[in-house]
């Protein structure tokens, strides 16, 4: 385990990423719990007063029956079926639907406003994603070397030293700001016109697909009220996957970084055994330590 020499005792570094690990997701938590308890309550509160104003106006029906009738809508959205409109809206297991759902199962997007309701359905979701999640990351991984051998493709064609280092740290930058506007500033404009949002909520909706947490708040082609072109969501899913990859990598170059952070800040080799080093046989490992004098 990497070590951190503090006043003659020797701390691993790894508890300390932990607990800063488990502080992040705490921070988190009280930040999303500031922001949103609030306006839940307040559309709590409202929806109630809605629900009111219904029974007055319809006294017809009971609370009982209401609330029946609420438990139906729940149970048709959980069912991927849209509430709104009529029957005659495009169902949602069409071919380009069933392609956007098979991409977000291997994916693992998940966004959980779709999903199979009949037991064979989800028996074969299972085995395919049991075969589909390593056979998408494989692809992932094997398009993310595809990008490191253009790179250093790119390193081997300039001769110079000197300019090698530029040439590298220009192409970086280069797919990093080609990537973020193919991937996250164009995508928003087109999801913003077909499906009436705001540019932020485009934006939101982009990179909280792209990292694959998928929360289901924001779906395209889910507004009946709406005419898609039938490859509409198919072209959206071709999207996702070469978008995953690129926001893979930019995630790993963002691991390493911190990692290689970490290892700088606590790894730096310990100058009061620097002489005793010398004694070590060449094949016993060293453990990287850094000396805090008192």
């Amino acid at each position: 385990m990497p070590l951190l020499t503090l006043h003659n005792q020797q701390i691993g570094w790894t508890p300390l990423l932990v607990l800063g690990y488990l502080f992040y997701l705490l921070l988190g938590a009280m930040v999303f719990q500031l922001l949103e308890e609030q306006a839940e309550t307040h559309f709590r509160d409202q929806f109630q007063l809605e629900k009111l104003k219904f029974l007055q106006n319809y006294t017809c029906l009971d609370r009982k029956a209401l609330e029946q009738f609420v438990q139906v809508l729940m149970e048709a959205w959980e069912k991927g079926v849209n509430p709104e409109g009529n029957s005659t809206n495009p169902g949602n297991w069409d071919f380009s639907n069933s392609f956007f759902f098979a991409g977000t199962v291997v994916t693992t997007i998940g966004y959980g406003n779709l999903s199979p309701s009949t037991v064979a359905g989800q028996i074969f979701c299972v085995f395919y994603a049991l075969f589909g999640v390593p056979l998408n990351l494989a692809f992932l991984n094997q398009l993310g070397k595809s990008l490191n051998a253009h790179l250093i493709t790119l390193e081997r064609w300039v001769q110079k030293p000197g300019r090698a280092q530029v040439v590298q740290t220009l192409a970086v930058a280069i797919f990093l700001t080609a990537g973020t506007l193919l991937f996250l500033v164009f995508p928003p404009l087109v999801f913003s016109y077909i499906e009436g949002w705001s540019y932020g909520e485009g934006f939101y909706f982009t990179f909280i697909t792209l990292s694959t947490i998928g929360f289901g708040d924001y779906v395209i082609g889910t507004n009946p009220n709406k005419h898609y072109i039938p490859v509409y969501r198919s072209l959206t899913a071709i999207w996702i996957v070469f978008g995953l990859a690129w926001l893979a990598l930019v995630f790993n170059v963002g691991a390493d970084l911190m990692e290689k952070f970490l290892q700088l800040k606590w790894h730096q080799p310990d100058l009061s055994l620097a002489q005793g080093a010398t004694t070590k046989s060449e094949d016993e490992p060293e453990q990287p330590r850094i000396h805090i004098p008192s």
